[in-house]
C-alpha cells in the first residue's frame, strides 16, 4: 500500500459490537480491507473469512471481493437496488455503505462517521397494513433500499425483507437492530407455488432429521410469504437482546464472487466443499462432513438443481466452526421449464434427473466415504421420506403436489441403487 494515497471514504466493519477492520476506498480507487490492529491483538481474534486469515498487511480487492460482494443481493435484485439508490451496479463499497448495515452472519458495514448498533434501539413496529404495502413495494424497491434508519442487506436473487418478530407481532430492524426472521413473499408468476414448495422442503428434511432452518407459512394480505427463523441470530434468555452468529457461504470461504456461485461458472465442486471441512476449519468435521453429504442426497430426493455454493454456509459461533443447517431448499423440477443441470453436479452427473449409481459411486469417491455406506444413507433418507410423504406429514393442501414428486423421486432413486 502506498502511503501517499489518501483514504477517500471508510467503512468499519464490526463483529457485534467489536471493531474487526476497516474497508477503505483510496483516492486512486483501490480498494482494501485491513484487520484492525487492537482486535489482531486480542485473544479472541477471529478471521471473518476462511478466505481472509488474520494477518496485518491489507487484502485488496481481488482478495476481500469474493467475501465482501457476497453479501449483498444478487441479479435483478442488486441491479434494482444500485438503480434506486443511484449507485454503479458494479460498486460493492457503495452498495455496502448504502445497504451493509445488517446482512447475513454477525458482521455489520457501518460508515466511519456512523456507530454500530450496542443494543439499545427498540424495532419499529409493523402493521399488517404496512407490512403489506413493503412486501409489494419489494419488485421494485428490494429491501426497503434508502429508507431512513434501514440498512438490509441478503444474498440471493429472491425478494426477501430481513423482520423482527417478536409475540407474534412484526417489526422492522430499525437503526441496526439485528432481525429474527426472513420474511420471502411469493411475488413472481413464474415462480407460482414457491412458498409452499420450499416450506414444504424445508419440513420434511427436518422430519429426516437434516439441520434446517424453521419456516412457517404467513400471508401478508393476500400474498402468501414464507417466514424462517434465522439460525444466525440468537435471542438471550436473561436480557431478550438478539445477538448476531456470524456465517459465510462457501463461495465467500472458497474465495468465488457471487457471479461464480453455479459449477459451470467456476463454482465450488462438492470435493471442494468436503476438503475445506476436513482441512481442520470445521470443529467437527466428521459430523459436518456426514450433514453435507445428507443435504446433497435430500437435494437430489427432491429435485434441487439450485443447490450452488451459496446455498451450503459455515457458522461460527464462538470457538465453534460448524456446517450451517440447511436452507433455500427447494424443488426446482416443480418447474419443467427450469435447467436440470445440477449447481453443483453430483458425481459428474449432468441433469438432476438421472443421477445414477455410477454418479454416486464417484461422488463417494469425491467425498472420501465408502460407496457401500453412501448407497445405505440414500436407502434410508428415500426410506425415510416415502413414510413421511405418505401422510406423515402436517402440511397444507398446497404442497400436495410437490409431495406427490418427491415420493416419486425417493422411490426412483432406490430402484437405481438396486
Amino acid at each position: 500500500m502506498a502511503e501517499s494515497v489518501k483514504v477517500q471514504r471508510r467503512l468499519n466493519v464490526f463483529w457485534g459490537e467489536t471493531l474487526v477492520g476497516a474497508y477503505d476506498l483510496l483516492e486512486d480507487g483501490t480498494e482494501l480491507f485491513t484487520y484492525d490492529a487492537e482486535y489482531l491483538a486480542s485473544s479472541g481474534a477471529a478471521p471473518i473469512s476462511y478466505s481472509l486469515p488474520l494477518r496485518g498487511d491489507p487484502y485488496g480487492k481481488r482478495k476481500l471481493r469474493p467475501f465482501f460482494s457476497g453479501l449483498l443481493p444478487e441479479e435483478a435484485q442488486r441491479h434494482r437496488i444500485a438503480s434506486f439508490l443511484g449507485i454503479p451496479e458494479d460498486d460493492d463499497f457503495a452498495l455496502l455503505e448504502a445497504i451493509g448495515g445488517e446482512c447475513a452472519g454477525a458482521l455489520a458495514i457501518v460508515p466511519q462517521d456512523a456507530r454500530v448498533q450496542k443494543g439499545d434501539a427498540t424495532p419499529a413496529p409493523c402493521t399488517e397494513e404496512k407490512l403489506l404495502e413493503i412486501v409489494k413495494s419489494l419488485p421494485y424497491r428490494p429491501m426497503m433500499a434508502g429508507e431512513k434508519g434501514l440498512r438490509l442487506s441478503l444474498a440471493g436473487a429472491q425478494s426477501k425483507l430481513p423482520v423482527v418478530v417478536k409475540d407474534g407481532a412484526f417489526f422492522l430492524p430499525e437503526n441496526g437492530t439485528p432481525s429474527t426472521h426472513i420474511l420471502k413473499p411469493e411475488l413472481s408468476e413464474w415462480f407460482r407455488g414457491i412458498v409452499p414448495n420450499e416450506h414444504c422442503c424445508m419440513t420434511l428434511a427436518r422430519a429426516l432429521g437434516i439441520p434446517v432452518a424453521e419456516t412457517r407459512i404467513v400471508m401478508a394480505g393476500d400474498i402468501p410469504c414464507l417466514l424462517a427463523t434465522r439460525y444466525d441470530r440468537v435471542t438471550e434468555e436473561a436480557t431478550g437482546k438478539v445477538r448476531r452468529i456470524h456465517q459465510e457461504d462457501f463461495c465467500q470461504a472458497l474465495g468465488r464472487p457471487p457471479e461464480q456461485k453455479y459449477q459451470s461458472e467456476g463454482g465450488p465442486l462438492v470435493r471442494d466443499v468436503i476438503r475445506l471441512l476436513r482441512s481442520g476449519w470445521s470443529t467437527s468435521p466428521a459430523r459436518d462432513i456426514l450433514n453435507f453429504i445428507d443435504l446433497v442426497i435430500f437435494n437430489a430426493i427432491i429435485g434441487n438443481a439450485d443447490a450452488h455454493g451459496k446455498n451450503y454456509s459455515m457458522l461460527y459461533n464462538g470457538p465453534s466452526r460448524r456446517l450451517a443447517p440447511g436452507y433455500d431448499l427447494v424443488s426446482t423440477v416443480f418447474w419443467p421449464a427450469l435447467a436440470a443441470a445440477p449447481a453443483m453436479k453430483i458425481g459428474g452427473s449432468d441433469s438432476i434427473n438421472s443421477i445414477l449409481s455410477g454418479h454416486w459411486r464417484k461422488f463417494a469417491e469425491e467425498a472420501g466415504i465408502s460407496a457401500t455406506a453412501l448407497r445405505a444413507r440414500i436407502r434410508v433418507l428415500c426410506g425415510e421420506t416415502l413414510k413421511q410423504t405418505s401422510g406423515t406429514l402436517s402440511l397444507p393442501s398446497e404442497c400436495d403436489r410437490v409431495l406427490k414428486i418427491v415420493k416419486s423421486r425417493a422411490d426412483k432413486l432406490i430402484k437405481t441403487l438396486a
